[in-house]
């Protein structure tokens, strides 16, 4: 069982910036992929930015350029810097961690249980 704990979030102006982290509670075996999805009102869950062990990194195109998600195994954290947020961007992230790579996945996702990220026009 891995626990993740997400912290950051908030209410930011369009423009602004927020960090949102993760803390996981156990270190996943390897291969394995860390990363952030996020649910607007009445939509589907999507992927925003996912990064493996091997630190290969993932963006949905809605984000390239503007986030940056880094992780510290050593820490068991992966992290997402939001720049130039969108009132678009506004939704529940969510963190999720499972074994595979950015092509498989196997085993049980883990998720976090979520943090609000509000971005005002």
């Amino acid at each position: 069982q891995v626990q993740l704990v997400e912290s950051g979030g908030g209410l930011v102006q369009a423009g602004g910036s927020l960090r949102l982290s993760c803390a996981a509670s156990r270190i996943l075996s390897s291969p394995n992929v860390m990363g952030w999805y996020r649910q607007a009102p009445g939509k589907e869950r999507e992927m925003v930015a996912t990064v493996t062990s091997g630190g290969a990194t993932n963006y949905a195109d809605s984000v390239k350029g503007r986030f940056t998600i880094s992780r510290d195994n050593a820490k068991n954290t992966v992290s997402l810097q939001m720049n130039s947020l969108k009132p678009e961007d506004t939704a529940v992230y969510y963190c999720n961690a499972g074994l595979g790579t950015h092509s498989l996945r196997w085993g049980r996702d883990y998720w976090g249980q979520g943090t609000q990220v509000t971005v005002s026009s």
